[in-house]
């Protein structure tokens, strides 16, 4: 077996969360989840329909992953190419099946700030924005949320600062009760392990790293750590055929920018 790297294996996870035939898209700088998306296109969901979330190209093929997701080269052989109201009008009406969604902080319930960390009206740090994730990942039909950034402590927190884009409940209510049509997410998926939600919509730690031990969870995260652990095949080693996808659509390995040194260093079998 060809030896891999700790972020192929974490793309190769993200990849397995796309279903065959699902319209899936992800945001702005997220390349785990562009290269994911691709991946899951060349093995395993070759009737997907991939949205590119900076170019809105829709079912590019691109010789290469660029270092930015605004890359025209992003469009090469593309089906179609949305304009930016064309996508959201998709999503609104319920069209695209799957989006990544990613946070600076994420709560138990999958709801993301990409906002702004510390007190409002004056935080600390002012992150990127929602870009109109707000809107969408209200009405998408199911969420993927990741990061890379959990063993901070910073990441997985009791409270968001900022809430950008919904999860499955808010302070407000539920998203029945506050009428959105979206599924919300299915998945989350951090450096430490991955996540399911239970039928209160709260996470529910299904399965670890094989380096990764309970505590290293429960030390990582802010909300109570709820479990049902077990074989879970999305953690399982990447094949042959994933491994290959992921290192011709990846070769500059975009990927990487998304990981702590100490992660880039964790190297299997």
């Amino acid at each position: 077996m060809t030896p891999w790297t700790f972020d192929e294996w974490f793309v190769v996870a993200l990849a397995r969360t796309i279903a065959d035939r699902e319209v899936v898209f992800h945001g702005f700088a997220s390349p785990c989840a562009q290269v994911a998306m691709h991946v899951a296109k060349r093995t395993h969901a070759p009737d997907s329909l991939l949205v590119e979330g900076a170019t809105y190209a829709v079912d590019p093929v691109p010789v290469f992953v660029p270092p930015t997701s605004n890359d025209l080269a992003l469009h090469r052989d593309a089906v179609y190419r949305m304009r930016f109201e064309e996508f959201f009008d998709a999503a609104c009406r319920g069209a695209v099946d799957r989006m990544f969604l990613s946070g600076g902080q994420i709560d138990a319930y999958g709801s993301t700030n990409v906002t702004g960390i510390g007190p409002w009206p004056h935080p600390k740090i002012k992150l990127g924005g929602g870009g109109g994730g707000g809107n969408i990942s209200a009405s998408i039909g199911t969420l993927t949320v990741w990061t890379t950034r959990h063993r901070s402590g910073r990441t997985l927190v009791a409270d968001l600062d900022f809430l950008t884009d919904i999860g499955h409940r808010t302070r407000e209510g539920t998203r029945a009760e506050l009428g959105y049509t979206g599924g919300g997410p299915q998945w989350l998926v951090t450096e430490l392990g991955a996540f399911t939600y239970d039928d209160e919509g709260h996470a529910v730690l299904r399965g670890l790293w094989p380096d990764v031990d309970l505590a290293d969870v429960e030390g990582a995260t802010g909300f109570d750590v709820r479990r049902d652990l077990g074989e879970l095949a999305l953690l399982a080693p990447p094949t042959e055929a994933e491994l290959a996808a992921l290192r011709a659509v990846d070769p500059l390995g975009v990927r990487r920018s998304e990981f702590a040194d100490a992660e880039l260093a964790r190297a299997f079998p």
